[in-house]
């Protein structure tokens, strides 16, 4: 079974994103790490962001997982401004800490999505795509979800639980 965990880039620690990163971690058993809580600063070219919770996060990442699942809203028809700051840190491990960089090379990356609509606007996941690809990661999917009258339709679910299954193996 693949070892994994959900990244959470929501400005809402309780919202709908959450709610379906919630329900794919009762299927794979997966943590969620809900990145609001942590202290991570924008990228710097002087890297005087270096002891905020970015590379000792990373470091308990690259070491006890191996799916990397981003969960994030869709903002502006972009990742949520959360997720977009923890991407723009990935430049810390291919600078000052490349030993960790490096070992993404062998881990594989996923999105969970949400908006108020069923489509996700074309181009959404290229930034994931492209990311994976420049980091030498596997991009092995996305799953997108939604509500509707408040809850989370059955379809979702049943997306969820493909998506659940196709990342544990099971």
């Amino acid at each position: 079974m693949k070892k994994g965990v959900i990244i959470l880039g929501s400005s809402n620690s309780k919202g709908e994103t959450y709610e379906m990163s919630a329900y794919l971690r009762e299927l794979t058993g997966f943590p969620i790490i809900d990145l609001k809580t942590k202290n991570i600063g924008e990228f710097d070219y002087e890297f005087k962001n270096a002891d905020d919770d970015f590379i000792p996060l990373m470091k308990e990442i690259v070491e006890q997982y191996d799916t990397l699942i981003f969960a994030t809203p869709v903002y502006w028809y972009a990742m949520s401004g959360i997720m977009k700051t923890f991407f723009d840190r990935i430049s810390d491990l291919l600078k000052t800490e490349k030993e960790t960089g490096r070992k993404l090379r062998e881990k594989s990356m996923a999105v969970l999505s949400s908006a108020s609509e069923p489509e996700l606007i074309n181009g959404f996941l290229m930034p994931f795509q492209e990311s994976a690809k420049y980091l030498g990661m596997q991009y092995v999917g996305n799953v997108h979800g939604w509500r509707e009258n408040g809850e989370m339709p059955e379809g979702v679910r049943e997306e969820i639980r493909a998506f659940a299954k196709k990342m544990t193996g099971r």
